[in-house]
């Protein structure tokens, strides 16, 4: 089996020859590359070249168009500080909709016509045409409730729940149909799964996020699977307590970060969920050792069960020994 045959039977259900490997890497890729970061997240080009390049030399089954939540902020105007070898930031002290009536002023950007939203979708087609059917390709955009933190300001968002409730529903009207638009066009150039970050979801409770964000992540979730593309969850930080309604998205694939035990996990999501996770980004998987490695490794895949996929919490690390790296190829190859 290869990478995208893999990683789909995994996802349908189906028989594999082994455990796929999927970690995100980002900045660990543009060091494998040896280009500062500032050009991995600005060109497709050098982005496409240093997954495929990351993927090959550690048998990843999977390639990523994900490198920074700021591609569809910057293309709505937002405030967004470029660094050379950083990843690019939103400026949270001048918020693009610092002042709510703004909202009322702002268009969907068309990610097809120009801006970074264009070259993520560029970097689709091209990772189309590399290894289209050879390996998983994942295209990448914000969820809901972490594309109104990038718009409106995280602080502001968390006050809006509680002093402006209509508002934060208008904001997510906009914020869902701007992540629906950016999916479609990744997906027609050519992507097999839409990874989904919603960092922001982490920092409410569970009352809210069902109020608020589960019904416009459950509204993502169910168009991109008319759009007829794989969904990866990925929601940073402890969701301890909201295991159970992020189950009920009905997700192909939910990251779990390091602080959330894979056992409560699959006792709230039900046997059919796939897992991927749980290693330590820091902690284990950089200041670990290649022993070490595959003894967490093999904990997270007996707790998840056969529907898991081996993946660090969240990012590996830039400065992960590649050591440790190819401990996780090694548990991929042999160990499952």
């Amino acid at each position: 089996m290869n990478g995208y045959q893999r990683t789909t039977a995994v996802l349908e259900g189906r028989p594999t020859d082994r455990t796929p490997l999927m970690p995100i890497t980002m900045m660990f890729a543009a060091d494998q590359l040896g280009v500062p970061y500032g050009e991995y997240a600005s060109d497709y080009r050098k982005l496409v070249e240093g997954q495929l390049l990351t993927a090959e030399k550690f048998d990843f089954d999977y390639v990523s168009c994900i490198s920074d939540p700021a591609r569809e902020a910057a293309d709505c105007g937002a405030n967004v500080h470029f660094f050379e070898d950083q990843p690019p930031a939103i400026d949270e002290n001048r918020a693009l909709l610092a002042e709510k009536t703004d909202l009322g002023k702002l268009a969907v950007p068309d990610p097809t016509v120009g801006g970074r939203m264009l070259d993520r979708v560029k970097a689709a087609e091209l990772f189309k045409q590399k290894v289209g059917g050879k390996k998983l390709i994942e295209g990448w955009i914000e969820g809901p409730c972490a594309e109104a933190a990038d718009l409106r300001g995280i602080n502001h968002l968390m006050l809006d729940f509680f002093d402006d409730p209509g508002f934060v529903t208008d904001l997510f009207d906009f914020t869902l149909e701007l992540g629906i638009r950016f999916a479609e066009a990744q997906v027609a150039a050519g992507v097999d799964i839409v990874g989904v970050g919603d960092a922001a979801a982490s920092l409410v409770g569970p009352s809210i996020y069902e109020e608020f964000v589960l019904p416009y992540e459950k509204k993502l979730v169910e168009r991109l699977h008319e759009l007829g593309t794989k969904v990866r969850l990925h929601i940073c930080g402890n969701i301890s307590r909201i295991l159970q309604p992020v189950g009920s998205l009905k997700c192909d694939m939910i990251d779990i970060d390091s602080m959330v035990s894979l056992e409560e996990c699959r006792e709230q999501m039900g046997p059919e969920a796939v897992l991927a996770g749980n290693i330590d980004p820091v902690a284990v998987l950089r200041a670990g050792t290649p022993e070490s490695i595959i003894d967490e490794v093999t904990q997270c895949h007996r707790q998840s069960g056969d529907r898991y996929i081996i993946a660090a919490g969240c990012e590996v690390p830039r400065d992960t020994p590649e050591g440790n790296v190819f401990a996780l190829r090694d548990y991929a190859q042999g160990g499952s």
